[in-house]
Parts: structure tokens; C-alpha cells; sequence
């Protein structure tokens, strides 16, 4: 069925939001899996005759922990950073599935779900910014 005729017989919410809910968190996924994939291969790479020190321990990289370090790293090629941003994506598939949600249901003019997952959209940014779980 075409949007058009998906909008017509009033089926849209029932199909047509779940194909793009479905779309979105397939396409999150292999975006996800592609990038950590191609960061592993570039730290193998880079890194995998290296030995382990097991006897100390290393935090992970300061250029890794912050968003401008991860984007900077990404742009020169580091295996970390890629894979860093890898998970990024992974993690922000739900919230952007989420996030959609919102839309389609106010396109719907549904309106309870709208707050509802509006109520679930800004307590998983909140959660974010802060730190802190519900």
C-alpha cells in the first residue's frame, strides 16, 4: 500500500506508523553496527599487536568522553571514536523512535498518546542531561 492510500482507508496508524517506527530502529541498528564494525577494524588495525598490561589500569581516553572529543577523533580516523559514535547511535535509535512517535500520534490527533509519549520522550532526556533514572 502507498502513503496515499495508507492515509485514506485510515489505516496509517495502525500500518504505516509501525513500518516506520520499523524502518527507523533497523536503519539505527545497521548504522550502529556498520560504524562499530568499521571502528573495530581500524583499532585491530592500529592496535592489535599491542600487548595488554594487565597488572594497571587504564581509563578509557579522554577524547572519547566528550561529544566534541568523539566527533574530532571520528574526523581523524580513530578507531575508538568510531566506535564510540557507533553506540552513540544505538543508544539514540530508541529515543528517535520515541521521538517519532510523538509526531505521528499528533498527526493522528491522538492525543493521549501524544502526552504519553511526550511524558516518555522528556523524561529520557531528562534522564539523560542528568543522570538520574526516572
Amino acid at each position: 500500500m502507498s502513503n496515499n492510500e495508507l492515509k485514506n482507508t485510515g489505516n496509517f496508524k495502525n500500518t504505516g506508523m509501525q513500518a516506520i517506527i520499523g524502518w527507523i530502529l533497523r536503519t539505527g541498528v545497521i548504522v550502529s553496527v556498520s560504524f562499530v564494525f568499521a571502528g573495530g577494524i581500524i583499532y585491530l588495525y592500529r592496535h592489535g599487536h599491542s600487548k595488554t598490561a594487565f597488572d594497571s589500569f587504564h581509563k578509557i581516553p579522554e577524547f572519547i568522553s566528550t561529544t566534541e572529543g568523539v566527533l574530532q577523533g571520528v574526523l581523524n580516523g580513530r578507531g575508538q571514536a568510531i566506535i564510540q559514535l557507533g553506540i552513540i547511535i544505538l543508544i539514540a535509535t530508541p529515543v528517535l523512535r520515541v521521538a517519532f512517535s510523538v509526531i505521528a500520534f499528533a498527526i493522528e490527533k491522538d492525543h493521549l498518546y501524544t502526552i504519553i509519549s511526550l511524558l516518555v520522550l522528556l523524561i529520557i532526556v531528562g534522564s539523560m542531561l542528568t543522570g538520574r533514572i526516572g
